[in-house]
């Protein structure tokens, strides 16, 4: 790497879209039985105009002209005559209405806009020490950008064993609608239950990607507020674009509803221009960007580190638990799209059966979606096969697994951002190219339809690589921005944990970038187009490849301000954790420059000419080429009225377009001048400047990187001890001063050695002996390197009695009471030096199937006629686990029906009074044309049942198939269910199921 390390932080801290060019890729909607009825209306009141800046700023805020010229463009940013944010208090994609990219409308806004005003407000808050403008920013979006109960109102039928249905992916539009098939196996989605279970809710709690903030489509789906409004409606309107594979491009898009209500469009609305069934319900679906998601998480991360650093975490609790949260349902981004296993290769590989479907990597989307109708209620959730580097957050994942605030509730869900963090970063250097540079990702679902890949493909963990994942047109790894997006959070990780493996990355990345940056004067430059040859060795973890024939080429540069700030903030990060001067001095000057040459009223800014707009009038000619894809015989209106047949354009479904104030240079250039010119205020790139800002205060100061910095900080005050336990104690101190900044903390003990590291003014102290004496004390350190005297020394003592010592093995189980869907499972108890105090029944794999805190449990919801193996380990107070028990294997008891079908009954949920349950029927070796179940309930009735029809009454539950449901291929399978009045059965009962 290039400049001398005399900065290196090497402990551990304690603790879309291209410019917007890219997007949540389509969410392939789940046909369903056609449903009636709409959720009830009504418009909500719009919240009050964002915070504007504070006048009276904390008295330990920082200081300095880098944090002048953030609070500069911060108020520039907020300034309602600007133009950034609508009167609902929403960030639009940008001040200027004249934009295609990928949200097609300047002012709509997306996942991404909202999560680079939630860093924005984070920064502000480190700076001025006030707090409540990132409460505001993230109510906001949980408000608007999150869709609340109504907006998602059936997702307490969606059945976790059958997630969805089939629809392969197609390389072109053309080739759309994909069909519905549930001859095509699907896996269990495995976090579900879990996550229902941590929170008493079925709904998901992650933001959509897309709305249209001024309703100026006139779909008007608002939050809350009801489904398809119109265009009367005067407020944002969840929208959807992108749904027919890699090859279509903003250009090539069907603006639609989130709501589908069959208002708009043709007579199934939308629904028959993406997926092809017999009929269409009313319904709504939603797709996450994940990497939105995670960009917010990494904010309140930071958030979260400053606030109590100044003794404000108590202000922003709230926000950090909501975080937490996000965190737990942005999971489903790390499973494969139908839940199959990792590195399918064909449509018939095998359904997941638990996290044997997940990937680990933060996918291109998850979607989820459901029936309108809530008395015909159906739900369905999908992951994503394919996986860009650009989308990687491992400080994301770093925060949901090791910062005790952040960790969400599900129960595997931080053994799950571990196994992400660690994974993450391996993909990361299986991508890197020789010359530094990033490539593209992998896929698990070749073509997107579980294809074979060709013989060669170089594979990660079984997932096939691909140089432009999810999207061809245009390539989706040739954009510059995707490498300081992806590598800012690197340096990110590196500077907070000293990650060897982040560093490596960043020690080649850097050299490259810089080589191809001209950082200073007027003419400033970053790279803009990459191309890609070659391709990265096959990964091994245990001896990764040089990738020797991966090789990237810059084939050309541009003043892309946004692209320039993350670039500068990933320097920043880079030189104060390493000692790169020449980092250092690069940033400085980029943001210099950038500040000198590109001011304008409204922030900062570059002319962009945009020769792409020729598209604007662009026509399908052949079912190969470019134009928006109709198919024949299929019409129907925009809101508006403008037409949608086959050869129609991307402007006549738009032709808003032609009353824009800007439409004048757009309609020169179509008419034969030259290409249009437009200096654009995108939301992403102002705070990503402004960010830099800051960030270069916090670092650096008015430090010339130049001039070394010798001055070291003031001594820690004397640390105090707390919450002493056996093996654990808090420490505090006083902050210290420096001239430049202090970066942070090391934990000694009374001759040195290094114990714990920390950025904030206290650190916790792990794994100590118990009845032990400790004395220690604390250093701070500078980016510069400098180290100050110690602080006076405390001495402590931990508490006796630590127990360590596990429970003894439970006795072999014995297996009883089999029925068709339980059984009960008994052993002989463990030992312990204090106390047991519970048990779990794993899978001989270690999947937990159950708990209980005597010597015995029944396992309910099991499949019939199926094999099981079953074993129990025993735990303490103190957190100690015993060694399994022997493990034993049982077969549940056939069906009773008539062997043509079978029946399952799970409880999916359940609450005082009530529950929700779900059968699952299934054919046999022959198709089926009908079907009829049975069965008895004890305790509880019948109160609402959907996709079935159910005859008699009482304990005696009879249900026939509906009149859509019924005709089912050899193999497959369908469900009904019903909410259940009274205590849900502890065990399912069993279900006889027969055919006509």
């Amino acid at each position: 790497m290039s400049g001398p390390r005399r900065r290196r932080h090497a402990w551990i801290a304690i603790g879309a879209l291209g410019s917007l060019v890219t997007a949540a890729a389509w969410a392939p909607a789940t046909a369903a039985p056609a449903a009636t009825g709409s959720p009830a209306t009504q418009v909500a009141a719009p919240v009050s105009a964002p915070t504007t800046v504070a006048t009276a700023a904390d008295p330990d805020a920082v200081d300095g002209e880098y944090r002048d010229r953030f609070l500069a463009l911060y108020s520039t940013i907020k300034d309602p005559a600007n133009g950034y944010f609508s009167d609902q208090g929403i960030p639009y994609h940008a001040v200027e209405t004249l934009m295609v990219e990928a949200p097609d409308y300047g002012h709509e806004t997306t996942s991404e806009a909202y999560s680079y005003w939630i860093e924005l407000e984070a920064v502000y808050g480190y700076v001025t020490g006030e707090w409540e403008p990132l409460n505001e920013a993230w109510a906001t979006m949980e408000r608007y950008m999150i869709p609340q109960q109504a907006d998602q109102p059936t997702n307490a039928a969606y059945n976790p064993s059958s997630p969805a249905t089939y629809a392969s992916e197609y390389n072109h539009p053309s080739r759309y609608p994909s069909a519905l098939s549930s001859g095509v196996s699907v896996g269990r989605d495995p976090i579900a239950a879990e996550l229902r279970s941590a929170y008493g809710t079925s709904d998901i709690y992650g933001m959509h990607w897309l709305a249209d903030v001024d309703n100026v489509y006139g779909f008007g789906a608002a939050p809350g507020a009801g489904c398809t409004l119109g265009p009367d409606y005067e407020g944002t309107s969840y929208i959807n674009t992108f749904q027919r594979g890699p090859q279509e491009s903003v250009w090539e898009t069907i603006p639609h509803p989130s709501c589908e209500e069959f208002e708009f469009g043709g007579r199934n609305g939308y629904l028959d221009l993406f997926t092809g069934d017999s009929s269409y319900a009313k319904q709504w679906k939603y797709t996450n960007a994940p990497d939105a998601d995670a960009r917010a998480i990494q904010a309140i991360y930071w958030a979260n580190e400053w606030a109590t650093d100044q003794g404000k975490a108590a202000e922003i609790a709230g926000t950090v638990a909501k975080a937490a949260r996000m965190g737990d349902y942005l999971r489903y981004a790390l499973f494969d799209k139908y839940f199959k296993t990792i590195g399918c290769t064909s449509p018939s590989c095998a359904a997941g059966s638990g996290k044997d479907s997940a990937h680990y990597l933060l996918s291109w989307y998850y979607a989820w979606g459901g029936a309108v109708d809530t008395s015909s209620a159906w739900a369905w959730r999908i992951g994503s096969s394919h996986a860009h580097f650009g989308y990687q957050n491992p400080m994301a994942a770093y925060a949901l697994s090791t910062v005790p605030a952040l960790q969400p509730e599900g129960a595997t869900a931080v053994a799950d951002w571990t196994a992400s963090f660690d994974r993450q970063l391996e993909f990361y250097r299986w991508l890197q190219s020789a010359d530094g540079a990033i490539a593209g990702g992998a896929t698990n679902s070749w073509d997107g339809a579980y294809a074979t890949p060709p013989a060669g493909t170089p594979t990660f963990y079984g997932m096939a690589y691909t140089v432009a994942p999810v999207y061809n047109d245009p390539p989706s790894n040739q954009w510059f921005g995707m490498q300081v997006w992806g590598m800012e959070r690197i340096a990110e990780l590196y500077y907070e944990t000293g990650d060897e493996r982040a560093e490596a990355l960043l020690d080649t990345w850097v050299p490259w970038v810089t080589a191809n940056t001209t950082f200073s004067g007027a003419d400033w430059r970053v790279p803009g187009t990459l191309a890609w040859s070659g391709a990265p060795d096959t990964w091994n973890p245990a001896n990764p490849g040089a990738n020797a024939n991966l090789h990237v080429t810059v084939r050309d540069h541009g003043q892309d301000v946004g692209v320039a700030g993350s670039l500068a903030r990933t320097l920043i990060y880079w030189a104060a954790a390493s000692g790169d001067d020449e980092a250092q001095a690069n940033a400085k000057d980029l943001l210099d420059s950038i500040w000198a040459n590109n001011q304008d009223d409204k922030g900062v800014s570059a002319p962009e000419v945009r020769e792409d707009y020729r598209r604007f009038d662009d026509v399908m000619t052949s079912t190969s080429g470019d134009g928006v894809y109709v198919p024949q015989g299929w019409s129907g209106t925009m809101p508006n009225g403008d037409v949608i047949t086959p050869g129609v354009s991307f402007l006549d479904i738009r032709s808003f377009y032609e009353d824009d104030p800007d439409w004048s240079k757009v309609q020169a250039y179509l008419d034969g001048g030259a290409a249009p010119e437009f200096r654009y205020h995108r939301f992403w790139a102002q705070a990503e400047i402004a960010k830099a800002l800051a960030d270069y205060d916090r670092m650096f100061g008015g430090e010339d990187p130049g001039d070394p910095d010798t001055q070291a900080p003031t001594a820690p005050g004397t640390p105090t001890a707390s919450a002493v336990t056996a093996t654990s104690a808090t420490l505090t101190w006083a902050a210290s001063t420096d001239d430049v900044g202090v970066t942070g903390y090391e934990v000694q003990s009374a001759t040195g050695t290094r114990l714990a590291t920390s950025s904030t003014t206290s650190a916790a102290l792990t794994g100590l002996t118990a009845d032990t004496s400790y004395t220690v004390r604390v250093v701070a350190r500078d980016a510069a390197g400098n180290v100050s005297v110690p602080s006076g020394t405390v001495t402590f003592r931990t508490a006796a009695g630590g127990d360590t010592t596990a429970p003894t093995a439970p006795g072999t189980p014995a297996i009883s009471g089999i029925t068709q869907t339980s059984a009960t499972i008994t052993w002989a108890a463990s030992t312990d030096a204090v106390g047991v105090t519970g048990y779990e029944v794993q899978s001989a794999t270690g999947t937990r199937l159950a708990t209980s805190t005597t010597t015995s449990v029944t396992l309910g919801s099991l499949t019939p006629d199926t094999a099981y193996a079953v074993r129990v380990i025993a735990t303490d107070a103190a957190g100690n686990v015993s060694v399994p028990s022997a493990t034993v294997s049982f077969r549940t008891l056939p069906s009773t029906g008539t062997g043509a079908c079978t029946a399952t009954f799970t409880v999916a949920n359940s609450w005082p009074g009530g529950y929700q349950a779900t059968v699952e029927v299934k054919a046999g070796t022959s198709a089926i044309t009908g079907w009829t179940t049975a069965f008895s309930l004890s305790g509880s009735t019948v109160a609402h049942l959907w996709s079935g029809t159910q005859s008699g009454s009482g304990s005696a539950v009879t249900v026939a198939n509906a009149a859509w449901n019924g005709a089912l291929a050899a193999g497959a399978s369908t469900s009904y269910g019903f909410i259940g009045s009274g205590s849900a059965p502890t065990t399912g009962p069993a279900v006889t199921c027969t055919t006509p």
